[in-house]
């Protein structure tokens, strides 16, 4: 295998430096970084020459938002954009995931999934063949679930925003919910919408089960919010603050005890409120966790930056700590096995020699003569050779085997750091593969560390961990100032949002 890219890589991860020497220049450097990951990654077998760790993260700001269909998720979008681009209404409006995203023209579009899915600089590149591995025939029908809208608002400048249809439709439910994962990793601020009008645990039972349960132990918690929507309608309650309570209590349930919680409504869509001091208080309230979250959003494009960076040190630590252990710990068990194999391969053959030593005499089998019978022994000996080769290498097929598929059954156990749970990958890439390379049939079975693993590779790694630590520095210069030079980093942020 040529431990370099293939063209669509190359020209990939060329567009997208073209991209970020406009946008980031800081990103550009991060870039080369990953290329030599890359280049580790091939020689150890963790990825194919069709895969970069680079493309396999977001470059673009990412902002999604989650929950069931009536949470005024589309209302909120409008609201923040300062323009009806989404259909509203109590019902479900909208069955699809909806990419939106900055245009400068100022008619807004829609286009179909297609342009999603064959387009690598977009969330959903290739996502059709996603959708059919937990759907069988869906992955042709991408439009039915995916669709991009443009729109002019400023806001969108530099950022993605992706609307996601309801979690209680029946309809296409695999599919939607592989996206809403798939969404969930790669999003830097996930906001996750519950209905004021329906607090209650059973009305929101799927967004509690798959938004809460499933994310309070990520170790990107941070990055949800939990919204409670159209907490006007709760106005009219005697007691309005039972309502949150009860969300809350929903979210306790689930372990949620902490975090980010805001109660919010669409003040151009709310229900009128006669008492003015309930009025006022739930304004006040309102106004103060918009204002926080939409802070969030606009914080986005910084925390994408470190976001990435944090994906190379995590890259590199997964690489040293989990990759390089568990491959060697399986070649060392592999080892051992096929040995055993081995031995007890060549014992069954002694014995079978032993029993047929009363018909015939089979040692004349080992006996060698090449002045005499060059040509007998030369064949007797190819026999004896390709026999033993056979039984070795057929040990080591097996034995590789066995022990592959025990490390998958593990990783399938231990959630990985991207949350996902794919068959033999972690978060540097395919450990199976990168165990099976260490087998093939050239390589001696003795040899302790695994292909690619050198004192080179390690000084790769040591460099890209401190490039790594240089880059968060420059970003903590640039957005921050412990001396206390307010002038020069208002000027630095101007520049940042100028690059």
């Amino acid at each position: 295998m040529l431990n370099r890219p293939d063209k669509s890589i190359r020209e990939r991860l060329s567009k997208l430096e073209t991209h970020l020497n406009n946008e980031n220049s800081l990103l550009l450097d991060v870039v080369s970084h990953f290329k030599k990951l890359d280049t580790i990654a091939y020689k150890m077998g963790l990825l194919d020459t069709d895969e970069s760790y680079a493309t396999s993260i977001p470059w673009w700001p990412l902002v999604s938002v989650l929950g069931t269909f009536s949470a005024g998720k589309s209302s909120f979008i409008n609201d923040f954009l300062g323009d009806k681009l989404q259909l509203t209404g109590n019902q479900a409006v909208d069955d699809k995931f909806t990419v939106i995203t900055f245009s400068n023209s100022k008619d807004n579009r829609v286009l179909p999934g297609i342009a999603l899915n064959s387009d690598p600089r977009f969330p959903f590149f290739q996502m059709s063949d996603e959708i059919e591995k937990v759907a069988s025939g869906e992955g042709r029908r991408i439009d039915a679930y995916l669709q991009m809208k443009t729109s002019h608002s400023e806001k969108l400048s530099g950022k993605i925003i992706i609307d996601s249809p309801g979690f209680d439709a029946d309809e296409q439910r695999n599919g939607i919910l592989r996206l809403t994962d798939h969404i969930v990793d790669l999003s830097d601020l996930v906001l996750v919408f519950f209905d004021a009008r329906h607090p209650e645990p059973g009305a929101m039972q799927d967004t509690l089960d798959h938004l809460v349960g499933n994310t309070i132990n990520r170790s990107d918690s941070e990055k949800f919010l939990y919204i409670l929507n159209q907490i006007d309608t709760a106005a009219r309650e005697d007691n309005p603050e039972a309502v949150i309570a009860a969300w809350q209590r929903a979210l306790a349930a689930k372990g949620l005890t902490a975090g980010r919680f805001y109660s919010i409504y669409n003040s151009d869509a709310a229900v009128p409120i006669d008492d003015d001091s309930v009025r006022k208080r739930f304004e006040e309230k309102c106004e103060h966790d918009k204002a926080a979250i939409f802070e969030r959003i606009h914080q986005v494009e910084v925390e994408r930056s470190y976001r990435i960076v944090g994906a190379l040190q995590n890259i590199v630590g997964d690489i040293e700590k989990n990759v390089v252990p568990v491959v060697k710990a399986a070649m060392s068990k592999w080892l051992k096995m096929v040995l055993i194999l081995d031995a007890l391969a060549v014992g069954m053959f002694l014995l079978v020699l032993v029993m047929l030593s009363n018909m015939f005499d089979p040692w004349a089998l080992f006996s060698y003569d090449f002045v005499n019978a060059n040509m007998v022994s030369s064949i007797k000996l190819g026999f004896v050779v390709v026999g033993f080769s056979i039984i070795h290498f057929s040990a080591r097929a097996f034995s590789a085997r066995i022990i592959a598929n025990k490390m998958v059954k593990k990783i399938t156990m231990d959630k990985n750091l991207t949350g996902e749970h794919r068959e033999g990958k972690v978060l540097a890439g395919n450990i199976k593969k990168a165990f099976l390379k260490n087998t093939q049939l050239l390589r001696s079975i003795f040899r302790p560390m695994p292909t690619g693993w050198s004192m080179r590779s390690k000084k790769s790694l040591l460099q890209v961990t401190a490039d790594a630590s240089e880059f968060i520095q420059t970003m903590n210069d640039r957005y921050t100032r412990p001396s206390g030079d307010s002038s020069k980093l208002e000027n630095e942020n101007i520049v940042s949002r100028n690059d």
